[in-house]
Parts: C-alpha cells; sequence; structure tokens
C-alpha cells in the first residue's frame, strides 16, 4: 500500500526563561492553542495517522500529545526518536526511510530548517518556512519507507494556523 506522510513543525514555544535549555522550551499560550487546533483540521480532513514519531524535545512531543488527544491515538504510542531533534533534511530522511514497514500513514513532528527541508526535498516544492504548527501531507507511490527519495512525493496540502482559507 502507498505511503502517507504527514510533517508537522512543532507549536509556537515560550522563550520567557532564558534559563532553560533549547530541548526544555515548553510551548507558550498561542501554541497550546494551535496544536489542537490544527488536530481538529486534520479531523475535519478525515486524516488519521496509524503512528506518531517526534523529536523529544519538550515542545515537540508536547505538540504530538496535543494531536494524539484530537485524533483519539493514546499519547503512549508516540514513539520519541532523539535523532529528529536538531535534525537537517538528510537525517530525517535517514528516519523516515527506516520507519517500520506496518504503518502507510506516519505523522513526524519536528523542528525547522529540517522539517521544510524534508517537504521541499521529499515533493520538489518551494516552501519558504513551515510556520510553527504548520503541517504538509505528501504521499508516495511506494510500499515501502526506503523508497522515498528526492522529488518522489506529491504535496496533497500545505496548512498552517494563520492560513484562513481553511477556516
Amino acid at each position: 500500500m502507498a505511503k502517507t506522510l504527514l510533517l508537522i513543525r512543532h507549536a509556537k514555544s515560550d522563550w520567557g526563561d532564558l534559563m532553560l535549555s533549547d530541548f526544555k522550551r515548553p510551548l507558550n499560550h498561542r501554541g497550546e492553542i494551535n496544536a489542537p487546533e490544527m488536530a481538529k483540521r486534520l479531523a475535519k480532513r478525515e486524516l488519521f495517522p496509524q503512528q506518531f514519531i517526534s523529536s523529544p524535545a519538550l515542545r515537540a512531543i508536547t505538540t504530538a500529545k496535543y494531536f494524539a488527544k484530537e485524533l483519539h491515538i493514546n499519547p503512549m504510542d508516540i514513539i520519541q526518536e532523539k535523532d529528529i531533534y536538531d535534525a537537517l533534511t538528510d537525517s530525517l530522511l535517514d528516519v523516515v526511510n527506516n520507519l517500520d514497514e506496518s504503518s502507510n500513514f506516519t505523522a513526524l513532528f519536528g523542528h525547522n530548517p529540517g522539517i521544510t527541508g524534508l517537504v521541499n526535498y521529499l515533493s520538489n516544492q518551494e516552501i519558504s518556512h513551515l510556520p510553527t504548527c504548520g503541517m504538509a501531507l505528501l504521499k508516495f507511490p511506494f510500499d515501502q519507507w526506503k523508497m522515498l527519495s528526492s522529488g518522489t512525493g506529491e504535496l496533497v496540502f500545505f496548512d498552517f494556523p494563520k492560513n484562513d482559507s481553511f477556516k
């Protein structure tokens, strides 16, 4: 069965405590509103990923948990992958190419610039910046994750919190 990949950038994070490490930054108020809102948009489109993979950074895993709650997925089933944190396109592609083949629809929660880079690399698009809590859905004509490579994906949609055309 063909593979579908949903790439999601973490929601807006809080920069209020400069003593916190980047890894431990939580979501800010806007991020806590945007994450469930974007997950609801997925549900309205009847898009329910079978698998969630997330950076273990607090802002990413918290975003993933908001999506899990809205999409009725057990948050304990979210797989935390350390290689997503601080990753660029090549590292993210390696994570995707090694996903569990039992899932045909996976959501990956990560960070910029890697997430934007991966969307553009896989789909040959020119998205300049995936905003916080932005998401891009890519479909592939392959039944194995390891087949995903440059330009093999079709960008089905690109959505973000301030995108008024969806509401």
